[in-house]
């Protein structure tokens, strides 16, 4: 090892290291075991514990997995939240309001994605009430953090500070108070109400992280959307400009103000519009890229060689052979070639991968991440 990776090693923290890597700058290695490419579904986890008769099993530390970033607690979305009820249940389902004021019908066993029943917001004038009552800005009890807790805590972890997470974007957010079918009748029926609604959000949020900066530095925005499916974007690139991006470019404003050195957006789907578009309005990372969506991400880095890229690997290949499992690797070892790339599946792991397929990918992907692999900066 050479005396200037010995240095670099010596010199950086996890969080500095995951930061580093997304925007391309020098490493001492890969981040390993950071995203949501690495966190298994609840009955996939149950089915590990049976699987290797131990009831504690946890695979971050089974792994040494990096750290993620670290987000102090900040009431972000709906405050005070609303009461949990329960309206109807039987011996499979439950139906329940949640503290987002959603509705929705769940199994029991949690085996499967809830059916969502009502939102909070159904015209204009729930949304003024939603907004005066609940999404009040300002409101000094949505920082919750002990701030010297905190400090020590980053002191210790050496993790990079996020916010932003899920369930919270421009988009992401309007769909959950109104319902995806709903908000994209608004578009057309009550563009105003569009508007106002991702104007206030960007406005509630941006009040926060000031108040955050002003504590601890921000190394990295989070913007959840999901605003994607299998046949692409959900809205078209116009309705994102027109609708989307003026917010996209006050967050990248404070962004520049405060140093904040990584955005990035989370949608599930066929990325593919999006990405362009978002990146010329300060987006600089982006995840998971659903493999069965069609995204394959060393197109990706062709394309856009300064884009941040976490996941990617086709999670599908965990339910299958070993020869499955390494084309993945072999995709992962190719992008870490070129950097900006935080290896992980597309998404959380589904119930049918087995815990020796996993535990074969994770010990082969902690081999890349510590071997030293090169960063070019060419793309593909």
């Amino acid at each position: 090892m050479s005396e200037k990776k010995n240095s670099l090693t010596a010199e950086l923290t996890c969080g500095e290291r995951l930061v580093r890597c997304l925007r391309g700058e020098p490493i001492d290695r890969v981040p390993y075991g950071v995203g949501i490419g690495w966190e298994p579904w609840g009955a996939t986890l149950r089915r590990w514990r049976r699987e290797t008769h131990r009831d504690n099993l946890d695979p971050a530390v089974e792994f040494g997995f990096d750290p993620d970033f670290a987000s102090p607690a900040v009431h972000a979305g709906i405050y005070p939240p609303f009461e949990c009820r329960v309206l109807e249940e039987n011996a499979e389902f439950i139906v329940r309001r949640d503290e987002r004021g959603i509705t929705k019908r769940e199994r029991r066993d949690r085996g499967s994605i809830p059916q969502f029943l009502d939102y909070p917001v159904r015209t204009p004038d729930d949304w003024e009430q939603l907004k005066a009552e609940r999404l009040r800005i300002n409101e000094p009890a949505r920082i919750a953090q002990d701030w010297d807790a905190f400090r020590d805590h980053l002191r210790r972890t050496g993790q990079a500070v996020q916010v932003g997470a899920y369930p919270f974007g421009i988009f992401g957010t309007p769909r959950d108070l109104m319902g995806a079918e709903a908000l994209l009748v608004a578009f057309y029926d009550h563009p105003d109400l569009v508007h106002d609604m991702m104007n206030h959000l960007a406005t509630l949020w941006i009040s926060l992280w000031e108040k955050v900066a002003d504590e601890v530095r921000i190394d990295h925005i989070h913007i959840w959307e999901d605003m994607s499916g299998r046949q692409g974007s959900l809205i078209s690139p116009a309705m994102i400009e027109t609708f989307m991006m003026p917010c996209y470019d006050r967050i990248a404003d404070f962004a520049r103000s405060v140093g904040v050195r990584v955005i990035s957006v989370d949608t599930d789907g066929d990325c593919g519009e999006l990405v362009p578009l978002m990146m010329k309005h300060g987006v600089n990372a982006f995840f998971p890229f659903e493999v069965q969506a069609g995204n394959d991400i060393l197109e990706y880095r062709r394309r856009y060689p300064t884009l941040g890229i976490l996941g990617g690997l086709d999670k599908r290949a965990l339910a299958g052979t070993k020869r499955d499992i390494d084309i993945e690797i072999d995709r992962a070892e190719t992008m870490l070639k070129f950097g900006r790339y935080v290896p992980g599946f597309d998404h959380l792991i589904p119930p049918d991968a087995p815990w020796e397929n996993y535990h074969y990918a994770a010990e082969q992907i902690k081999d890349l991440c510590y071997s030293g692999v090169p960063h070019a900066t060419t793309s593909i």
